[in-house]
This record gives C-alpha cells, sequence and structure tokens, in this order.
C-alpha cells in the first residue's frame, strides 16, 4: 500500500472547549500512538485530511505523517475517523504509527467480482457473509481491499476464507472454513411447499362445511 504524506502539528488544547474553538480555525484535533510510543496530541488541517480521504482508494489509508518538530516523518494507519452524527464534520482523528518493517495485523475490505453462475442462470441470491477478512503484513503489502472472482459460484456453493488467494507478501488469518461468499436458492423454490401446504389447510373447513350443509337437507327429510 502506498502511503500519502499529511502534516501535522503538536496540540496544546486538549480539553473539549479547546477542541471546538480549534474547529472553527479549519483544524482537526487528532491523536496519534503507538506499540512503542508514548500517546501523543496533535492537530492536522481539515481540508488537507479531507483530500486525502478522498483521494485513496479505500477505507484503509496509510500516512506519512510529517509533524512539525520532528526531523523524520511518521508512518500511521489511519485507525479512527469521528464524524458529527448530523453535519458529517470530521471531529477527531485517531492515527495509529507502525514499523516499515514490523508485521501488523488488520481487517482489510473484502469484495466480489463478477457475476456468479448461479445467479445469472440459476436464479440465486448472491450472499456477501464476511465484509472484512483479518491479515497479517507489512505495511506496504496491505492491499487497499481483497478481490474475490465468484464467477463459477452455482446455486448452493460458498467460498471459504481458506479458498482465497492471498496477495503478495499477505497472510489471511481466521478459520478456514468460514464462509465469505455464497449463492442462496431463489426464494420461490423454498417458499412454494409450505404456500401449497396452507392452501390446502385453508380449504378443509370449506369441504367440512359443504357435507355438513349437504347432510341436513337429508336429515329433514329422513325425519319426516
Amino acid at each position: 500500500m502506498k502511503s500519502l504524506k499529511l502534516k501535522a502539528a503538536p496540540r496544546t488544547q486538549v480539553r473539549r472547549k479547546g477542541s471546538k474553538a480549534l474547529r472553527s480555525t479549519g483544524r482537526i484535533p487528532a491523536n496519534i500512538y503507538g506499540k512503542s510510543i508514548a500517546p501523543q496530541n496533535l492537530e492536522i488541517d481539515s481540508e488537507a485530511f479531507i483530500d486525502l480521504i478522498n483521494s485513496a482508494h479505500s477505507e484503509i489509508v496509510l500516512v506519512d505523517l510529517e509533524v512539525s518538530g520532528d526531523s523524520n516523518a511518521r508512518l500511521a494507519l489511519v485507525q479512527d475517523v469521528q464524524h458529527h452524527p448530523l453535519s458529517g464534520e470530521v471531529l477527531h482523528v485517531d492515527f495509529h504509527e507502525v514499523k516499515s518493517d514490523e508485521m501488523i495485523t488488520i481487517r482489510i475490505p473484502v469484495e466480489a467480482t463478477g457475476e456468479a453462475e448461479g445467479v445469472k442462470s440459476g436464479g440465486g441470491t448472491l450472499e456477501h457473509v464476511l465484509q472484512k477478512l483479518r491479515v497479517t503484513a507489512l505495511p506496504k503489502d496491505l492491499p487497499e481491499q481483497i478481490l474475490v472472482d465468484v464467477s463459477a459460484l452455482a446455486v448452493g456453493q460458498a467460498i471459504q476464507i481458506g479458498q482465497i488467494q492471498a496477495p503478495a507478501g499477505v497472510t489471511i488469518l481466521g478459520d478456514k472454513h468460514l464462509r465469505v461468499f455464497s449463492v442462496a436458492a431463489p426464494a420461490t423454490e423454498v417458499e412454494a411447499a409450505p404456500a401449497a401446504a396452507a392452501g390446502a389447510e385453508a380449504k378443509q373447513p370449506e369441504m367440512i362445511k359443504e357435507k355438513k350443509e349437504e347432510a341436513a337437507p337429508a336429515a329433514a327429510a329422513k325425519k319426516k
């Protein structure tokens, strides 16, 4: 994964009131932390961060964070972005610092490519069971997403974690038997039998009623 450059500065306003004042100037409060460093409060330019996110092809973003006062850029993953629930404004960003030569574990989005045979000719439905896969890799080898060709899937078939070919330098973790994609049978086939049974049950009371109505005149004639 290619890293994107982003500038940052140490942040002194850490309270809620200070964060609000910071946002009013077009800056976003942020934090950076990692396994071997102490957490640090930062601030970043709002427009620069939004442009960076928009230029990325995935929600997994690797950045070269140039913090003013530091001689070297700090390699980090965008760990969490908090948005305002109504306006969508970015309220806060968390960065997780990583080392270029250290394996990291992260969840990567997995997407389907192609049209499943069971959907195209069998009328089935493609089910996306797992949205993300847990992988381990060096930062430079992290994929933005993992693509899986589902074209050969027939109705009732599935692709499991163990059947997915990982990109070079990447190891996919987790239970190899867990389903990632599957093709379910058409809903009409499943519902047809119960519907027919329900129809038969609904007709039975009418048949009994008709028999009772036929028997009534016969009983009256017998009494006469």
